[in-house]
C-alpha cells in the first residue's frame, strides 16, 4: 500500500492524521475555510491529488511544502483550488433572480433617485465559475430599456479558486451550465463554440472578476460602495467565528438599504443581528438597515 494510500485508510477507521490536521488548521487560517473531523477524508483527498503531482510521499513532507518551501505561496494557492471547487449553473435560482428584478432594484433605484451618480453596483462574492455574474449581467441588459435606462451598472465577481476564474473570464459552458437557459436568452447572449456555449460581449463587458480571499480583512475593507451583494452557497464552508467576520465586512462595505442573497438553505440566524431579513416571493434577502440597537433584533 502506498503511503498516501495507508493515510486514506487511517482517516477512516483511526484518529485524525496529526499532519492533516495542521493543513487543515493552516487552511482555516489562511481561507477561513474549516473542516471538521467528519470531513477530513475531502481534505485528505484534495491533498492526496497535489501529493501526487508534485510526488509527495507524505502529509509531513506536503506540510512543509505549504509552509518553509520556496514554492509555499504557490503551492497553497494550488491547494485552494483543489479544495474550493464549486457547482453552479446559468440562472440557478430563478425565484430569487425574479424578486431582485421587481422588488429589490426598484427599491434601491428609489432609494438612490436623487443622488447625481445613477450607479447600480453588485458583487458576486465566491462567483466560482462566473455564471452568477453572468446571469446578473443578463438581467441587466434585460433592464436596461426599463427600470435601469440611463444607469450605469456594475458587477463586482471575486472567487478564491485562480482555475475558476480563469474558466469564468474563458465564458465558455457546456450544457450542465447551461440546462436552465431558455432559448430566448441562449439565441440572444451566447454564440456556439463547437458543442459549448459562449457569452457574447455585451454580457461579459458588464463583470469584473478579481480573485479575493474573504478572509482578508484588508482586501475586504476596499469592498465599498455597493448596493447588492450575491454569497450563495459560500459561507456553508466556513465556522461561526469566519461567518461573522465575512459578513460583518458585508454590512460595512454596502451602502444604505443595500441588499445581501444567501443560498436558499442559509440564514443569518446565529451569525448576524445588524441586518433585516426581508420576506419576498419565493425567496428571502437581508437589508441594511440602521445598525440595531443593544437587546434589539432585527425582525
Amino acid at each position: 500500500m502506498s503511503s498516501i494510500a495507508a493515510q486514506a485508510s487511517l482517516s477512516v477507521s483511526g484518529p485524525p492524521d496529526p499532519d492533516l490536521v495542521r493543513i487543515r488548521d493552516l487552511v482555516y487560517q489562511v481561507a477561513g475555510i474549516f473542516h471538521p473531523d467528519t470531513k477530513l477524508r475531502l481534505l485528505l483527498d484534495r491533498c492526496s491529488r497535489r501529493m501526487k503531482e508534485r510526488k509527495t510521499a507524505t502529509l509531513r513532507e506536503y506540510f512543509e511544502c505549504l509552509t518553509v518551501r520556496p514554492e509555499r505561496q504557490a503551492e497553497l494557492v494550488a491547494l485552494l483550488n483543489e479544495i474550493t471547487i464549486g457547482e453552479t449553473c446559468f440562472f440557478r435560482n430563478v425565484s430569487q433572480l425574479d424578486a431582485l428584478r421587481q422588488l429589490v432594484i426598484p427599491t434601491i433605484l428609489e432609494a438612490k433617485a436623487k443622488l447625481p451618480l445613477r450607479r447600480l453596483r453588485i458583487w458576486s462574492a465566491g462567483c466560482s465559475t462566473g455564471e452568477e455574474p453572468y446571469t446578473l449581467s443578463i438581467l441587466a441588459l434585460e433592464e436596461s430599456s426599463r427600470q435601469l435606462k440611463d444607469w450605469t451598472v456594475e458587477i463586482l465577481a471575486t472567487d478564491l479558486n485562480e482555475r475558476s476564474l480563469a474558466h469564468a473570464k474563458n465564458a465558455v459552458y457546456g450544457s450542465y451550465s447551461t440546462r436552465h437557459l431558455t432559448e430566448y436568452h441562449r439565441q440572444k447572449y451566447f454564440a456556439p463554440v463547437a458543442d459549448q456555449l459562449q457569452v457574447q460581449p455585451p454580457v461579459r463587458t458588464l463583470v469584473s472578476f478579481s480573485r479575493l480571499n474573504l478572509s482578508d480583512d484588508s482586501r475586504m475593507l476596499f469592498m465599498k460602495g455597493l448596493d447588492i451583494i450575491f454569497c450563495c452557497n459560500v459561507l456553508i464552508y466556513f465556522d461561526l467565528a469566519s461567518k461573522r467576520r465575512v459578513i460583518q465586512h458585508f454590512y460595512n462595505n454596502l451602502l444604505p438599504h443595500g441588499y445581501l442573497f444567501l443560498g436558499h438553505s442559509e440564514s443569518l440566524y446565529g451569525v448576524s443581528e445588524e441586518f433585516r431579513l426581508v420576506h419576498l416571493p419565493g425567496a428571502t434577502a437581508y437589508m441594511k438597515g440602521e445598525r440595531s440597537q443593544p437587546g434589539k433584533k432585527a425582525i
